[in-house]
């Protein structure tokens, strides 16, 4: 390998680097610290390519820092001296350029937006990611005599049908045959979701129904992907006679829903119809992300109107107080809110339209690039190796649309101006709201590497709710912690000493002990507390007002984006 060939690598990978150091060059970052970061930089730039030199005229040199990064773990970027300088120059830069974003001044959302940023570029810009520049891909390329390149482009033909990078065989499953499988019926809908009632798996149940809402913004099912992961079976195995809301995925002719038709029209009628069903004058609740926001807004509507229809609220996952809420707060300013309201809000000149699935996965998508993005850019394309069936990925693939109104509602009143807290703040279904007024006690669940809700975010529910709360951590994120089976005996949860909720998380965290397992066994005892007495399991689902429409998983849920 000649020095020139090494020199035209460097060159390749550092001409988009280049770019990015004039911008954050530009950006209020004390002296001192680009000084420091500059000499760095040049002290050891020099030393990688005095040793790349060396190595390619044969002379001994010092050893090659280890390319410990899974991106270049394959013995092909080691093997060629040209591959192994530019990925070694790519972590440098990389490393770099985040220290400098860490260093620039300024207002912490525009620390986090320049922080945002440099990871998405540094990400983005990879060798890996690039056929031209990845020794492993062309390798198999010329091993395959080109068959992996023209799998890799049928792959990525079929995605750009689809419309997103696939993540899995998604052929591999179907919602009802394979996911979403454990028995029930729906046994009411309207326009806006079917309410499933499950099959009970006990002699007895417990005489206060549980009632499910899941997120709007994605598919219920990741609540029952299999049987030995599926929170809803394991619900009912534990004798709770169960509902579960499935949303309807909204088309054209959902646009102009409203925050307010999701409360009245979804979540209190669904607590209704159960109350109904059941005969139970109260039921045990359980929201999950977006879906406990809705759950909380919905009982505190009821609260105003003077009704308790909660004897426990679970929260999952969900933000009630949004001070603060980790990244997904460098996406959202009074600009950026103002331009969803104009064009798919009720102010849109054109009127009201649709946030697309599409838009909406691919932004969670970007919150973990490595993993959601790239690593299948360069498996699925330039290697030409399918991805596996995993059904948490097909679930993550089945996206769903929001309505406009709606969506732009949650948005300025949540994340942006953080109303949802403040009693009296806020309207909702003609009521004044006032979370404080449910009187029901409170499970409240945080997963410790949530990146969508911080676990910070979630505690500091504990504050808002003026009755019993509880408060359990989990090990993981934002799906993996919540879908932990105990059976599987996988991860710990943390349980506070006592029942004290200071104001800080860190302060419960200080005196919290760390458990084996899964959370769910203590989520189950807690709520057998709150659930009533048992008495002999319905023999039919519904009633002679609300009759089985189809069995579950029903429509709504098939519906695509």
């Amino acid at each position: 390998m000649s020095t020139e060939a090494i020199a035209a690598a460097a060159a390749e990978t550092a001409a988009g680097f280049g770019e990015m150091w004039k911008t954050l060059a530009g950006l209020q970052i004390p002296p001192a610290s680009l000084a420091e970061l500059q000499s760095n930089y040049l002290n050891q730039a020099t030393a990688l390519w005095n040793a790349s030199l060396q190595s390619s005229q044969g002379k001994p040199a010092e050893p090659a820092k280890p390319l410990t990064d899974r991106r270049f773990a394959n013995p092909a970027w080691t093997a060629n001296p040209a591959s192994a300088f530019m990925a070694q120059l790519y972590l440098l830069n990389a490393s770099t350029l985040q220290q400098m974003a860490e260093k620039v001044e300024g207002e912490d959302k525009a620390r986090a937006r320049v922080r945002f940023a440099v990871q998405q570029f540094v990400d983005a810009a990879s060798p890996s990611n690039f056929l031209a520049l990845n020794p492993e891909a062309q390798a198999l390329a010329l091993e395959s005599k080109g068959e992996t390149l023209t799998k890799g482009m049928q792959m990525l033909w079929n995605d750009l049908q689809r419309g997103h990078v696939s993540q899995t065989d998604e052929s591999a499953f179907e919602v009802g045959r394979n996911v979403a499988t454990t028995a029930g019926d729906i046994v009411f809908e309207n326009e806006f979701f079917q309410l499933i009632e499950y099959k009970p798996l006990t002699e007895k149940v417990f005489e206060r129904p549980l009632l499910f809402v899941p997120p709007c913004i994605n598919k219920y099912y990741i609540l029952d992907l299999q049987p030995d992961n599926s929170l809803i079976r394991y619900a009912v195995a534990q004798g709770h006679r169960l509902f579960v809301i499935s949303w309807r995925n909204p088309d054209e002719s959902c646009k102009g829903w409203t925050w307010d038709d999701y409360i009245e029209q979804a979540a209190i009628k669904a607590i209704s119809v159960t109350q109904e069903i059941s005969g139970s004058k109260t039921i045990d609740t359980l929201g999950f992300c977006v879906g406990g926001t809705i759950l909380s807004t919905a009982l505190g509507v009821l609260a105003a109107r003077g009704e308790q229809p909660a004897a426990s609220v679970t929260l999952l996952t969900t933000l009630i107080d949004f001070s603060s809420n980790g990244i997904l707060d460098i996406f959202v300013d009074e600009a950026s809110v103002k331009k969803r309201e104009t064009t798919i809000g009720l102010q849109a000149p054109k009127g009201p339209g649709l946030l697309k699935g599409q838009e909406l996965g691919s932004t969670f998508s970007m919150l973990r690039p490595n993993d959601l993005v790239w690593n299948y850019v360069v498996g699925n394309y330039l290697k030409g190796e399918a991805p596996p069936p995993f059904d948490l990925l097909y679930w993550n693939g089945d996206s769903t649309n929001m309505s406009g109104p709606m969506y732009c509602w949650y948005l300025r009143h949540t994340y942006l101006q953080n109303d949802l807290k403040i009693p009296g703040r806020l309207t909702v279904c003609g009521e004044p709201l006032d979370l404080g007024k449910i009187k029901a006690p409170v499970y409240i669940y945080g997963s410790r590497e949530d990146h969508i809700v911080p676990w910070e975010a979630a505690y500091r529910s504990t504050q808002v709710f003026k009755g019993e709360c509880r408060y359990v951590l989990g090990a993981s994120g934002h799906i993996a912690g919540v879908i932990n089976p105990p059976a599987k005996k996988k991860r710990s949860h943390w349980i506070g000493k006592t029942d004290a909720l200071p104001p800080s998380a860190d302060d419960w965290m200080a005196s919290a002990t760390e458990q084996p397992g899964s959370w769910w066994t203590d989520w189950s005892e807690w709520l057998a507390a709150h659930a009533g007495a048992l008495k002999p399991a319905p023999k039919t689902p519904g009633n002679r007002k609300y009759k089985v429409i189809e069995p579950a998983p029903g429509r709504y849920v098939q519906e695509k984006a």
